[in-house]
């Protein structure tokens, strides 16, 4: 896996990942940038809950279930000084679906955790995880 960031002025930057795609970052307007793009630390958390919603996803259709729909919000505590890491990670699931069995669901979350999202794995170094998810039936 690759990746190439280049400065693009300011303090905005243009990601090209390996897979060729592209993603923009800037920064906060009081750190110079002009808010036109989230911000990397904000990358981070997002790419971890696409790791762990992606996994949820999976599992629950190789188990069977009939998942309509995936969400995860994520609430982050950083470290007051500098390197401004992540302290704590709320994950919060929403899932969707007919007939979903509850076992199921919290399997699924579990193992994300546990087993298989490489992100929250490296973010479980410096932060305490925490989750929890509620089931809407279709």
């Amino acid at each position: 896996m690759d990746c190439t960031v280049r400065w693009t002025g300011g303090m905005t930057f243009l990601a090209e990942t390996g897979s060729n795609h592209l993603l923009t970052m800037d920064g906060a307007p009081e750190g110079g940038g002009r808010n036109l793009a989230p911000r990397p630390m904000e990358v981070v958390l997002a790419g971890a809950g696409g790791c762990t919603a992606y996994d949820v996803v999976v599992i629950l259709k190789k188990n069977g279930q009939d998942v309509t729909g995936c969400e995860v919000r994520l609430e982050a505590e950083r470290a007051a000084t500098d390197p401004k890491v992540f302290t704590r990670i709320h994950y919060r699931f929403t899932i969707r679906g007919r007939n979903l069995k509850r076992n199921l669901v919290e399997q699924a979350v579990r193992l994300t955790h546990e087993k298989y999202c490489s992100a929250t794995a490296i973010l479980a170094k410096s932060a305490e995880i925490t989750k929890d998810f509620e089931i809407l039936e279709q």
